[in-house]
Formats: C-alpha cells, structure tokens, sequence
C-alpha cells in the first residue's frame, strides 16, 4: 500500500511539471467521457428502452401517400379525426407530431 500512495504522488509531481500535457489529457478524457455519455443516451432512449405502450410488438404507422404532396407520410389533424372515427380494423389511433421538414 506504501508503494502506491508513492506511484500517487510521483504522477501527480510530473503533472504538476508539465501543465500543457496535464491540460490535454485531462480535456481529452473530457471529450471522449462526454461523447461516450451522449452516444449512450441516444441508444438507450431510441433502443433499449421499451416503449411506453401494453403491447410494442402490436403498433402499426399508417401513412397517406399522394405523388404531387411534399408532405406525403403526414396526416393533418383533421384528416387523423376522420380516421380514428371510421376505424374499424384498431383498437385506438395516437397522434404522433412529426417535425421533420423536407
């Protein structure tokens, strides 16, 4: 244990001599530790995470297709009402807003 609280202070004594190497490690463990965090993240909320429904395996996306619509996978509100009204093959329809532009 004694020859480590020595490796301890010996590494902190070279840093403490070379300020410029201490500051890019230390701003280099930041970046990747930083990066690692979001990366997972991401992951975790887009594929780990279960959705926040009963039965994830039973959704289904509906999508309206018209050539000449720039806008052609979105469904207007008015459009989803009409829909989930005269539903007759679902159990229930949910509104997701999109707000991807193309």
């Amino acid at each position: 244990m004694n020859t480590l609280w020595q490796d301890l202070r010996y590494g902190a004594r070279m840093l403490m001599k070379k300020p410029g190497f201490t500051a890019i490690a230390v701003l280099t463990l930041a970046l990747g530790i930083g990066a690692n965090t979001a990366i997972f993240s991401i992951v975790n909320a887009a594929l780990l995470r279960p959705l926040p429904v009963k039965e994830p395996d039973r959704l289904v996306g509906l999508y309206r297709k018209i050539p000449q619509d720039r806008n052609h996978n979105r469904f207007s509100y008015p459009n989803y009402l009409d829909a989930r009204d005269r539903n007759q093959s679902f159990s229930g329809l949910r509104l997701t807003i999109s707000r991807r532009s193309t």
